[in-house]
């Protein structure tokens, strides 16, 4: 009977706390949405797929929606005008982060630039990353790095092609992707390519990827935070223990081994050295946090993207074959392609841009928060109100693009629309102060990635499936995977 109390108690507070909220929301000029109903709000329009709920819902509220998701206000931007007004015209008024629950696991968000406030810290790490990870100079000493690995690719498709076998594209693009990153960082692949160890590592990422994006009823109600009632910070904490605790060791070795030796310094090196000489600026706990941060965020992003890409060219054959023949007329048939190439091949960036339209790596970009009211466009997004920007929902609107839900690359020939975060038609990577640091990374990887393997192979899915019956169904996370692994076998030209 006591329990029944409690709970009764306990629902008629928060009917209590909805309904003035409810009538603060009338009084504060929030943007339209649907209406809410009593304690979930607006939870129950969400689905499994968020991204296509809230797109579908906003072609009937608008751009500038509000929606009340539990006790939060969440204002979500679908179009580009919008993303525009909120990511650069008002950026530093919505450049904080929103900060799930399960980012609280490992105390992760005191220490990742990912989620840290916009303030000396976060910039001082974010110096770090552009100056000694992803600056044009870093990225060019790296680049026979990630030619190997690129190589290492292609030799392990090979061995596919002469079996008959299937390849699982996104797992051989995140094992690229994650040795390619290692061997950056730490100057060693963190997994050979013919064992269960990247298996174990892209489930591992993939298990954090799913805990963030997973709607959390902690998020939606802070009052339950101490009873975390689905497990997801616990799980988190399992999850991001393994993780630092592989990368504690690494620094270990390190400093145990002294530098890495060959005369150039790798960016382990670089951060420990900055760690010795400025500890004010990044400590040891920093430099851990920053490696879970690049390879959670890198290794499946990339791999997603490529995993799309291959899949969008399976599906249409003649678009591939159009890229196949740009690669040998300006390459030759049969050559790994090198970044310098990249810019005298259009078409095949195109393929990459279209593919980043449709697919963007995380939809939602990452959730962002306001520290005070802030007013867009005549209406008020409240204090601590968490802001999504639907990026996949931009990428396919019809108002912008023709045949929007097509896969045309064609539309980029003419085009100039790029993804760097200037053109908020288009914004995979974000905009603005909070714009992802991993963008130079990715738009020199992927089309080499792709190229390299278009070049190398011809292409035909597993189990003799037709091109128009491949399944392109999304698995919601935070990052936007494909639901069915594509399978697909290398045959030799």
């Amino acid at each position: 009977m006591d329990y029944l109390t409690v709970v009764l108690g306990f629902l008629f507070a928060l009917t209590f706390l909805q309904g003035l909220s409810s009538l603060s929301r009338r009084s504060k000029k929030l943007p339209p949405g649907p209406t809410p109903l009593p304690i979930l709000g607006n939870l129950h329009l969400l689905g499994d797929q968020p991204h296509k709920s809230l797109a579908k819902l906003a072609k009937k509220h608008g751009p500038l929606m509000s929606l009340q998701l539990g006790q939060i206000t969440t204002v979500v931007i679908t179009s580009a005008g919008m993303a525009k007004e909120v990511l650069q015209k008002q950026d530093l008024a919505f450049s904080s982060r929103s900060i799930p629950d399960a980012i609280h696991a490992h105390s992760q968000f005191q220490y990742s630039v990912v989620w840290l406030p916009v303030a000396s810290r976060w910039r001082s790490l974010r110096k770090i990353l552009n100056s000694n990870i992803f600056s044009g100079n870093r990225l060019d000493a790296n680049q026979h790095l990630r030619a190997r690995k690129v190589q290492e690719l292609v030799a392990y498709c090979r061995k596919n092609c002469q079996s008959g076998e299937a390849l699982d594209v996104g797992r051989a693009a995140f094992r690229t992707s994650l040795n390619l990153l290692s061997n950056t960082l730490f100057s060693k692949d963190l997994t050979d390519p013919y064992s269960d160890s990247a298996k174990e590592f892209k489930d591992l990422v993939w298990s954090i990827m799913v805990e963030a994006g997973k709607p959390n009823m902690v998020d939606f109600f802070p009052v339950l935070e101490k009873l975390d009632p689905q497990g997801i910070r616990r799980r988190m904490t399992i999850h991001f223990g393994k993780v630092i605790k592989m990368f504690g060791d690494l620094i270990n070795e390190r400093l145990e081994d002294g530098k890495s030796g060959g005369g150039n310094s790798d960016v382990l090196d670089v951060l420990l050295t900055t760690c010795e000489e400025s500890p004010e600026e990044i400590d040891r706990t920093h430099i851990e946090r920053l490696c879970l941060d690049l390879f959670v965020a890198g290794t499946d992003t990339t791999s997603n993207t490529l995993e799309w890409a291959m899949a969008e060219c399976l599906q249409n054959p003649e678009k591939m074959n159009k890229a196949k023949a740009e690669l040998v007329q300006v390459i030759g048939k049969g050559k790994l392609i090198e970044e310098a190439d990249v810019s005298r091949l259009p078409y095949l960036r195109c393929i990459v841009k279209e593919t980043l339209r449709l697919h963007p790596p995380v939809p939602f970009l990452i959730p962002r928060r306001v520290e005070q009211d802030v007013e867009v466009c005549g209406y008020n997004v409240p204090k601590n109100s968490q802001v999504l920007v639907n990026a996949w929902a931009i990428g396919r609107d019809e108002t912008v693009w023709e045949n929007a839900l097509e896969f045309k690359p064609e539309r980029f020939l003419e085009s100039e629309l790029d993804i760097r975060g200037r053109d908020f038609e288009l914004i995979p990577f974000g905009a603005g102060r909070r714009i992802c640091p991993g963008l130079p990374l990715a738009v020199r990887m992927v089309p080499v990635m792709l190229g390299s393997l278009l070049n190398s192979f011809d292409w035909k899915l597993e189990g003799g499936i037709a091109p128009k019956d491949l399944d392109m169904e999304e698995k919601f996370g935070i990052t936007l995977q494909k639901a069915l692994p594509l399978r697909a076998v290398p045959i030799n030209l």
